[in-house]
């Protein structure tokens, strides 16, 4: 690829960190000013933009959740664009309707979902011919007590809490079912996943889904799923437990059981019972899976290791939290507080097509492995605001008018750019367990150069 397409001063961001280049590339194709208020425009049901437009109010939020500004009101004061006040701009964000932030991230994950395949960048299926959705629960934690009603309690301020849908496959957050209540349960999110359910979706989630009626929707609608079972699921065991084979972590069993619709319809399914070497951490020797996959498909050791592959979700959050601001703790009304968090995992996608196209760029390298996403994000923050400053608006506008499969050719082209020296990841030894250590009241400190000195 031609390198004329960029400017000068465009070309040296490129040169020095294409990483940076990258995400701005990404914000200016999937959302830029006048496609963001125009989305926003069709998706809202009844806010309006008058003097704010709502590309702004998401420009100053990524701010915020990629750490680039250190809160809101600072990312406010260095935006010159907005006209209004910060009351006007928290006005804005305490009224964002849950559906249009659950909306703009699954139009994001769209979008990203296609960039990462259009670049063949996706991992293998977990089983051919299926899409598998992993889903976990997050609860935002407890916020600052800035709001009225919670001036008189110390007890933790919870603004809400969501379900999120995770592809492995393209490594995208594909859907959010967003709650303002705090203290709701995350199964009463269930009816509406339950609407999502496609034919051929492989559904894999921890025993807190392991519902009647999200179980039997799923199979209803000739999709499948890899649920761990609730020692409340009424479950018929209608045969006895067979020796599989040993995995690295225990034994596996199977079983045929039967489950029941909460109106009482049954249908067959299996259960495959993990007996563990080491106990987790919740003091289970046994985990007991249900399934309704069949063996052609998907055989017990099979269904073991998919589940296993759960924890992928796990360590998606794990990122958003080390690497973005998804739980701002200033934000005590739900709605901004949610809208904050699903605009991190909107970031998280962005970086997730960044990570694919250096795949895509360096197909033998282990990017997963070898590539750290912390140090990523650290060039990132350290280069960004500078560039923005740097590069005029036109110097973006190839990323705004091309289309995906021209756009999939320009990130790799920038992917190819990076120096993967700069990014390796440094993997650390086994951690020494830690001796137990008194406390001394009568030497409250000690010297740090007399130790050095001698130590004990």
């Amino acid at each position: 690829m031609a390198t004329k397409l960029f400017s000068n001063i465009l070309q040296k961001f490129i040169d020095q960190s294409p990483v940076t280049v990258m995400v701005q590339g990404l914000l200016e194709q999937l959302l830029n000013a006048d496609k963001l208020d125009q989305w926003f425009k069709n998706n809202s049901r009844s806010q309006y933009t008058r003097e704010l437009l709502f590309s702004s109010v998401v420009a100053i939020m990524l701010e915020v959740v990629c750490q680039i500004r250190n809160s809101v009101n600072v990312a406010y004061q260095k935006a010159d664009h907005i006209s209004v006040s910060l009351t006007s701009l928290y006005n804005k964000l305490n009224g964002m309707e849950t559906t249009t932030s659950a909306a703009l991230l699954r139009y994001v994950g769209e979008e990203s979902c296609a960039l990462v395949k259009e670049m063949k960048a996706q991992h293998p299926e977990w089983i051919t011919g299926y899409r598998t959705k992993l889903l976990d629960g997050n609860c935002i934690e407890a916020t600052e007590h800035r709001l009225k009603v919670l001036r008189n309690t110390k007890a933790g301020a919870l603004p809400g809490k969501s379900l999120v849908v995770f592809d492995p496959q393209t490594e995208i957050a594909i859907d959010v079912f967003p709650c303002e209540d705090g203290h709701a349960q995350e199964r009463s999110l269930l009816e509406d996943v339950l609407k999502t359910v496609q034919e051929n979706d492989l559904w894999v989630a921890d025993r807190n889904f392991c519902v009647q009626s999200f179980l039997f929707g799923i199979a209803q609608k000739n999709a499948f799923f890899i649920i761990r079972e609730h020692q409340q699921m009424p479950v018929e065991v209608l045969s006895e437990e067979r020796f599989i084979c040993e995995c690295e972590t225990g034994n596996i069993y199977e079983q045929n059981v039967q489950l029941k619709s909460p109106e009482g319809e049954t249908y067959l399914a299996r259960r495959i019972i993990i007996k563990l070497k080491e106990k987790t951490r919740n003091g289970d020797s046994e985990i007991y899976l249900l399934a309704n996959l069949i063996e052609t498909v998907a055989d017990a050791a099979k269904i073991a290791a998919i589940y296993q592959k759960r924890w992928g979700i796990e360590t998606a959050f794990q990122k958003l939290e080390a690497y973005f601001n998804s739980e701002i703790n200033s934000l005590g009304y739900p709605k901004a507080a949610l809208f904050g968090f699903c605009l991190a995992l909107v970031a998280f996608n962005l970086y997730a097509v960044i990570m694919a196209a250096l795949r895509a760029a360096n197909p033998e390298t282990n990017i997963k492995e070898e590539v750290s996403e912390y140090y990523i994000a650290d060039d990132i923050k350290a280069i960004y605001n500078g560039m923005v400053i740097a590069v005029d608006y036109d110097d973006w506008a190839i990323f705004r008018v091309v289309n995906r499969a021209e756009m999939a050719l320009i990130l790799i082209f920038l992917a190819k750019q990076v120096d993967l020296k700069k990014f390796k990841k440094h993997k650390r030894g086994v951690k020494k367990p830690k001796p137990e250590i008194k406390w001394d009241k009568n030497n409250p400190h000690v010297s740090t150069f007399k130790l050095l000195l001698n130590p004990v």
